[in-house]
């Protein structure tokens, strides 16, 4: 009988018996335990609850150990002191909540309490302490965040929980319509959470997300794009993606302050400025609806344009970076101006220049930082050359490079290199998006390798030329300017990037410009 048969067959006594030597089962972490014993052996009741113990029936290992507990605030605070640990007080007279730092670890405790939802999409308007674990758990989101861990092994399950993780389907704790309305940001964790787990969206789930799209205007750019880069290198993202798509919540608005200003020194995260109250609409990502059930040619691709895209999507590696290019790399196909039917067949010529113009004005409302929109945006629109030159035998791949080199999007022959290969693994995800095996990107691998090659060769800016202190000397007083001639030399092909070759061009450049004055 393996792990999760175990826990079906157990669901009816609502309990898992929690075996600490027992590997596959994980352990519950010894600092959290320790925080329950101490709360216990001062009469109150504590428990593990949450994320933390969805992941330890999952056998996973758990990233961080939330606790609830009757004992309040000032309670656990004094409990916590006893022991000889350190607290912060996170907001705990209104939130109940206490941050206990345990060898520079920290675990978050909670009074159990009741939240009571307003005007805010995210965050509950009042918040009372209440006297029972299962008026504690009923308050949370899904089913399987709704799960309590006792020191002595019991799981308390009192929505079917556990029913759920058996059989990987993601529920709300009560009505849907209702859980999303109380926190929109629920609606992004939910996608979030399929991706991650690789469950499937309970029917009543789903039905239940549309009835608060309209909540969604009043949360954050900052919680949503969060939500969104938590979903994207997930290890299930394509489910994720879909659910996000094809509910429609990708064609809501978030909202963020206007003007959006920085105090000097502070993080983003911590000093939006809002002007009388006033806030800019945010599109989430609109531009992505187009691809669902969009035609491509059959010779080419097996799926139409949004699977391709979730296909992409999962087959390449988990990066922030290039799981946003995988999702945008298409975004531009079935647009105007770009989508044709020539002799019965559908074309999009262009879609990688239009969908790396698409891609700009998505990282610029965004708010993403300059550099990466400009790694992103130069993957789509330089993926179509790659697989072009990857695939040409006779296409002059040199040029290209010294193309690349002079165009000021790198900023070093090292920086190049990598783009390159972030490149090929983008073009390398698309063929196996396309419906080909791995074996078939074999081709663009050693592509890739051997422009690699051709990177560490190629200078990029002055930094990159392999010359000594000869070629300085060899260059005064004009050396600003016999250094760009080098280097605009060695981009165009005709000077080496040699020490002895620079040198020598270094004398006659200088001769040359001694007979000019």
């Amino acid at each position: 009988m393996n792990f999760m048969d175990d826990i079906k067959e157990q669901l009816l006594k609502k309990e898992f018996e929690y075996d600490a030597v027992d590997a596959d089962r994980g352990k519950m972490d010894r600092n959290a335990s320790a925080i329950i014993g101490a709360l216990e052996n001062s009469g109150y009741e504590a428990y593990a609850v949450g994320g933390c113990v969805r992941d330890l029936l999952l056998a996973k290992a758990p990233h961080d150990w939330d606790i609830t507990t009757s004992a309040k605030p000032e309670e656990i605070i004094s409990v916590m002191g006893r022991n000889g640990w350190k607290t912060v007080d996170g907001a705990g007279r209104r939130f109940g909540t206490v941050i206990v730092v345990i060898n520079h670890i920290a675990y978050e405790v909670t009074t159990f309490r009741n939240e009571f939802y307003g005007q805010d999409s995210h965050r509950p308007e009042n918040i009372t302490f209440s006297s029972t674990l299962k008026e504690d758990l009923s308050r949370r989101d899904f089913t399987v965040n709704a799960l309590a861990l006792g020191r002595d092994g019991v799981v308390y399950d009192y929505f079917d929980g556990i029913k759920d993780l058996g059989n990987k389907k993601l529920r709300t704790v009560g009505k849907a319509e209702e859980r999303f309305r109380e926190d929109a940001l629920r609606l992004f964790r939910a996608c979030r959470f399929i991706g991650q787990l690789d469950f499937m969206a309970d029917k009543s789930l789903v039905r239940g997300m549309a009835s608060a799209f309209d909540r969604v205007s009043g949360l954050s750019l900052e919680r949503v794009r969060e939500e969104v880069e938590k979903l994207l290198v997930s290890p299930f993202v394509a489910r994720g993606l879909d659910l996000l798509v094809r509910t429609g919540l990708n064609e809501c608005s978030c909202r963020i302050p206007r003007p959006f200003l920085l105090r000097p020194g502070l993080k983003e995260s911590t000093c939006r400025i809002r002007e009388n109250g006033r806030t800019e609409a945010v599109k989430i990502l609109p531009e992505l609806s187009h691809l669902v059930d969009l035609p491509q040619q059959k010779k080419f691709h097996k799926f139409d344009g949004w699977y391709h895209t979730l296909a992409v999507v999962n087959a390449a590696p988990p990066t922030l970076l290039l799981r946003w290019a995988a999702l945008l790399h298409d975004v531009g196909k079935g647009m105007p101006g770009v989508r044709r039917i020539k002799d019965g067949k559908y074309t999009d010529y262009g879609h990688d220049l239009k969908g790396a113009e698409m891609a700009a004005e998505i990282f610029r409302r965004w708010r993403f930082p300059a550099a990466f929109a400009k790694r992103v945006v130069w993957l789509v629109e330089n993926h179509m050359r790659y697989h072009y030159f990857a695939n040409v035998p006779e296409a002059n791949v040199e040029k290209w490079l010294r193309q690349l080199a002079r165009g000021k999007q790198f900023s070093s022959s090292a920086d190049m290199k990598e783009g390159i290969g972030e490149l090929t693994a983008l073009c390398n995800a698309d063929i196996i998006g396309c419906g080909k095996g791995e074996n078939a990107t074999e081709g663009h691998s050693s592509f890739g390798k051997y422009m690699e090659e051709l990177c560490q060769m190629m200078p990029v800016t002055t930094k990159d030329l392999r010359y000594d202190r000869r070629v300085i000397d060899a260059l005064r007083p004009a050396v600003a300017d016999g250094m760009a001639n080098l280097l605009f030399r060695v981009q165009n092909g005709t000077l080496k990037n040699e020490e002895e070759a620079l040198l020598d061009a270094a004398v006659r450049y200088r001769r040359r410009h001694n007979e000019d004055e």
